[in-house]
């Protein structure tokens, strides 16, 4: 049976929990590749402005960049969304380094913490990358997001991120209660 829903896409096993409509997606899972680091996200050039003979800076979105915002675009299209959640959202990000090849070695001189030192971007520069890839696609804007967590996961072989959105209803006073 084909159900389709506000967001235009069939529903899939990303859904979750329905309106009580029956229609929207109530909460979507994401399996997104591995963010890109902050620092090879955004790329810096120095220019001189001939008029005046001064330099000055530009900051702009790097083209790897560009490529995974396109990337995310394609992976969520294909979960069903169709156009960005609108309002307040609750996002969860799992994010799994790549697991080293010397990992058993490492598991059996740590067996609680042999991932401490697997070479894994932060929590704050992953949900940085991945709220600017979202915008415009799977969000209106990052503004929406009222609610955010994030773990990093024990590698378990392929790097890749799992994002949780789940939209925030506001529920409103009945004005008999006032």
């Amino acid at each position: 049976m084909v159900n389709l829903n506000e967001y235009g896409g069939e529903r899939d096993a990303t859904d979750r929990t329905a309106d009580s409509d029956g229609g929207g997606y109530r909460m979507i899972t994401l399996r997104l590749p591995y963010p890109l680091s902050a620092n090879r996200y955004w790329e810096t050039r120095v220019i001189r402005v001939k008029a005046t003979g001064k330099w000055m800076s530009m900051t702009y979105v790097s083209a790897e960049a560009k490529a995974y915002k396109e990337e995310v675009g394609w992976l969520a299209k294909a979960a069903g969304i169709r156009k960005p959640f609108e309002g307040r959202v609750a996002i969860d990000i799992k994010l799994y380094p790549q697991r080293p090849q010397d990992w058993e070695k490492r598991a059996r001189k740590n067996p609680e913490c042999w991932d401490d030192d697997v070479r894994c971007i932060d929590l704050d520069n992953a949900r940085k990358v991945l709220y600017d890839a979202f915008k415009g696609i799977v969000i209106v804007d990052d503004k929406w997001v009222r609610k955010d967590s994030g773990e990093r996961m024990e590698p378990d072989g392929e790097a890749r991120v799992i994002v949780t959105i789940t939209p925030i209803v506001v529920v409103a006073a009945q004005a008999g209660l006032l």
